[in-house]
């Protein structure tokens, strides 16, 4: 990776860090702040990855630790409740660079891809529906809601992202780094037990 884009990676780690914004859009920003051109070569999520790593080590080791916790109780509360559809908990919580402004984000395989959002009807969960881009790249539907997280004290986005049941398939391919990009109910317990 060459200077231009570990300068990217960094502004925007601090922008993901600070401001909760996805990786995406951070790095569209840092391009702009840093006043290169809109066509600069971007870093892979990767390097923003262990940008946020590296920045989270540096300006908040003393409070992200207690806040990713927070986030992974609560995100397994909401697995819990939704365990008919398969959760599978994906994202900076899963990955472990969550802080307070962090979304939770829960992948669902249904048999019936409506099922789930008539489970929120069922129990009057106030949510947003919008289509999205699912992890093999195709289109799936996004159930967006907002929930206080009891350990933080304060609302925090939920994201259900609703997949054929098939799709599970490729779900727990490892990534490019040999790691599981998302994570069951057992599994979001290992990792609250080590923390």
């Amino acid at each position: 990776m060459d200077s231009v884009q570990s300068e990217i990676a960094a502004a925007a780690a601090r922008m993901v860090v600070e401001e909760g914004l996805e990786y995406g859009p951070a790095k569209r920003r840092a391009v702009r702040q840093l006043g290169l051109p809109a066509r600069a070569a971007l870093p892979d999520n990767d390097a923003v990855e262990d940008s946020v790593r590296e920045y989270i080590a540096l300006f908040c080791a003393d409070t992200q630790p207690q806040e990713l916790a927070a986030l992974r109780r609560h995100a397994l509360t909401w697995m819990e409740r939704l365990a008919d559809f398969r959760p599978y908990l994906a994202g900076a919580v899963w990955n472990g660079t969550a802080t307070r402004l962090s979304d939770i984000y829960l992948q669902l395989f249904c048999d019936d891809p409506k099922s789930a959002e008539l489970a929120l009807i069922d129990h009057d969960v106030n949510y947003e529906a919008r289509t999205v881009t699912g992890f093999q790249g195709g289109p799936v539907e996004a159930l967006s809601l907002s929930s206080v997280c009891p350990g933080l004290g304060e609302a925090v986005g939920v994201h259900l992202l609703v997949h054929d049941h098939d799709d599970m398939r490729g779900a727990l391919k490892p990534d490019a780094r040999g790691r599981v990009p998302r994570g069951d109910a057992q599994a979001v317990r290992a990792l609250l037990e080590m923390e």
